[in-house]
């Protein structure tokens, strides 16, 4: 993958995480705040009626203000102005909790004139939790008041953070997502470092075959053309396996050179007209040989009189003899490939047919695919890079060339290419 395309990925994946953060944080605060202002106002409607009920029972009237004293998060006071009797107060204190559905553990106690103290008369658990909360010590009084209970809620927390546990659990889901993000992000750029590093490798040792290389040409030229080498039948031989050796091996590192600039974006056409026709009869007229070398058949056939094209003659000379070399290398039997050439619409449709061992529709989708190579099974006898056809691929995807393959296994395989006319 290009560096700029990673980059816009982790950028945008950035941006997208941390826009969930802040609405994930956002919502759960206000899922809180929320739930916090309803808890109040349950406890406060509650309480109120209750205080009423105790006022009825003893004649009197309630405070016109201050009636109810919110003095914390979780703790109340209630002013009746009245003496509170603790087992009417329990059990007027249940009944209006529970028909609030405020189902948590509360605490209460009576302030006590006598000693000046909060008397405490019970705690109860309306919750379906475990019972075994210890009471408060030494509650808060408030010489402002005379007759007065309190009501406590020690679990209030988490009452309400059970209250939304589907928020919280969304929050947890969303902070496990971005530790996971940020761990692919990590990972990513630890292998794109690796990447890069193996390709610069690859990049600075081709480059520096290129110079033993051309060494090992010149001399296996002057070899050939000595006297002594050419009428000794045997070392004629030997030179002229270094030569066709060493050019097959330029042409390996000519390959390996193109791929790599083609993945820098450093790759630039050579554009010209060439004229399709007598260019694919150049063509077929070079690699003939090597098929009838394997007792094979290359031919052209079209009804066209006249083809032109924009193109890089030299690359599309590349793209050409690699599907060729693919189908006299992939042949179990005498290869018969035939090229053939129409013109749809505005569009020549080149298609190179042979009859191969065949691909299966999986490994279609795989060919196009960087040291992708089609099993042959136990015997490796076909020699490559696995360079080829992700070389074509790309090469005609730079000129803005259609290309697609169909394949029938065991019966062979046609490589489509629609070049637009000019």
């Amino acid at each position: 993958m290009p560096k700029n395309s990673l980059r816009l990925i982790l950028i945008l994946g950035a941006l997208a995480i941390s826009g969930i953060l802040v609405f994930q944080s956002y919502w759960l605060f206000e899922s809180w705040s929320i739930k916090n202002q309803e808890f109040h106002t349950s406890v406060s409607k509650a309480l109120r009626i209750v205080a009423e009920k105790i006022a009825d029972i003893n004649e009197t009237d309630l405070p016109k203000s201050n009636l109810i004293q919110r003095r914390s998060s979780n703790y109340y006071s209630v002013n009746v102005n009245s003496a509170i009797d603790a087992n009417i107060l329990e059990d007027f204190l249940v009944r209006e909790f529970d028909i609030a559905n405020i189902n948590t553990i509360f605490e209460y106690a009576v302030y006590d004139c006598e000693n000046n103290e909060l008397a405490y008369a019970n705690t109860c658990n309306l919750s379906e939790g475990p019972d075994n909360y210890t009471l408060s010590e030494n509650l808060p009084t408030f010489d402002e008041l005379i007759y007065y209970f309190v009501v406590k809620f020690p679990k209030k927390e988490s009452y309400i953070i059970n209250d939304i546990r589907m928020s919280v659990l969304f929050s947890l889901l969303t902070i496990l997502a971005v530790v996971s993000f940020m761990y692919a992000v990590w990972i990513i750029l630890k292998q794109q470092k690796t990447t890069d590093l193996q390709k610069d490798f690859i990049n600075n040792m081709t480059h520096e075959f290129k110079t033993p290389i051309s060494s090992i040409k010149i001399a296996s030229d002057v070899l050939l053309k000595n006297e002594n080498i050419i009428q000794d039948v045997r070392l004629n031989q030997y030179a002229g396996i270094i030569k066709d050796q060493n050019e097959r091996l330029n042409n390996q590192v000519e390959k390996v050179l193109n791929i790599a600039r083609l993945e820098k974006d450093q790759f630039k056409l050579n554009l010209e007209r060439i004229e399709l026709i007598s260019f694919i009869n150049k063509i077929v007229g070079q690699e003939k040989i090597k098929f009838e070398t394997l007792n094979g058949e290359l031919k052209f056939l079209t009804k066209i009189t006249s083809a032109e094209i924009k193109a890089d003659k030299l690359h599309l000379t590349n793209v050409l003899t690699n599907i060729l070399d693919n189908a006299s290398k992939y042949c179990k039997k005498r290869p018969e490939v035939l090229i053939s050439l129409k013109l749809i619409k505005d569009k020549y449709r080149l298609e190179i047919t042979d009859n191969g061992i065949g691909m299966k529709k999986e490994q279609l989708k795989k060919i196009f695919n960087k040291f992708y190579r089609v099993s042959t099974g136990n015997v490796h006898d076909v020699k490559g890079f696995g360079l080829g056809l992700f070389y074509v691929k790309n090469i005609c995807d730079v000129h803005g060339w259609n290309t697609t393959v169909e394949s029938t296994l065991n019966q062979g395989t046609s490589f489509i290419i629609e070049i637009p006319e000019i």
